[in-house]
């Protein structure tokens, strides 16, 4: 196995409770090294208090966590040496300046002094500082506040960045130039951790896990995970959608059926569509609800989309708890 294969993280039995609530339940990981690696879930779903537990700040209820070949949260004080951690609320001290927010990270991460200014000195200029270094931080943009966030983070040049829902608050264009310097730092060797529920954000990922109630419903790459969805993805065009997602939404063998526009995306369900017997029989009794209501509508096979693994992994996950109670 390559450097770059070694996985960074393992994971086995995770779960943590408070009190009644099961917040992770049994969620196994492994995260190969200088990767992105994407967790994909709705607010709620667990994702966070994963991040917190594999950092060494939350102690799991049961299960065993390795990070960077450290036993947590044992060791949790000779991790947090090597990781950065960023949060949606970027925190930053906003009454100090650019610069002197890096100088007390720097001090607080024991970077040595003779490093510091180099150090402070290429992020200013590789995040886009240099004319701002004596301004604020509670002064700055949304997008410059998340540059600067991310900047502080690893300002210790750590091997292993945790990223809590990072682009909550910042517009598209700051998301699509933070997501240039995450792909930057993973090239340069910095294996990151992603947490997001924005689909473009997961199809950049490397590789991604997908969580749902505290449960892992899905874990590979966006392209492994598109391609076992495939036969299962439709596109409806018609004069009336509404009309005809009213009618597909209760049919035996239809998952979901979502508005786009003047069309319907429909996704099957995996139960119906194990064999290509029972597929044919799914898409034929929707051909049928469909031209039965408009005759010049069209069902067209679509490309599955991340979308549609997010709906049938969360769906088949909680159909698979449903059968287990």
């Amino acid at each position: 196995m390559s450097e770059a294969a070694q996985p960074v993280i393992l994971a086995r039995g995770l779960t943590r409770r408070f009190g009644d609530l099961v917040a992770v339940d049994q969620v196994d990981l492994q995260v190969p090294g200088q990767r992105v690696y994407g967790f994909l879930g709705p607010n709620g779903s667990g994702k966070s208090t994963t991040i917190r537990m594999l950092c060494g700040l939350l102690t799991p209820s049961e299960g065993d966590i390795e990070v960077l070949g450290l036993r947590i949260p044992a060791q949790a004080d000779e991790l947090r040496k090597h990781i950065g951690y960023m949060t949606q609320k970027f925190s930053l001290f906003e009454d100090l300046t650019v610069r002197e927010n890096l100088q007390f990270m720097a001090a607080l991460q024991s970077v040595p002094r003779a490093r510091t200014r180099a150090r402070i000195d290429t992020l200013i200029e590789q995040y886009h500082f240099s004319d701002r270094q004596k301004q604020l931080a509670g002064t700055l943009s949304g997008g410059q506040k998340q540059r600067l966030a991310l900047a502080v983070a690893v300002i210790h040049e750590p091997q292993l960045l945790f990223l809590d829902e990072p682009t909550s608050a910042v517009d598209p264009e700051s998301r699509r130039d933070f997501w240039e310097k995450l792909f930057e730092l993973a090239d340069a060797g910095t294996t990151l951790l992603v947490s997001t529920h924005y689909m473009d954000e997961a199809e950049r990922c490397h590789r991604l896990a997908i969580l749902d109630r505290g449960r892992l419903v899905g874990d590979g790459t966006p392209a492994q995970m598109t391609a076992a969805l495939e036969g299962r993805s439709f596109v409806v065009t018609a004069k009336d959608p509404r009309r005809i997602q009213h009618a597909l939404s209760g049919l035996p063998g239809v998952l979901s059926a979502a508005q786009i526009g003047a069309s319907l995306r429909v996704l099957t369900d995996a139960a119906d569509g194990a064999s290509e017997t029972s597929a044919q029989a799914v898409r034929e009794r929707i051909e049928s609800t469909v031209q039965g209501i408009d005759a010049d509508a069209t069902f067209k096979p679509a490309e599955p989309n991340l979308e549609d693994v997010f709906v049938a992994a969360t769906h088949d996950g909680r159909s698979q708890r449903e059968m287990a109670a």
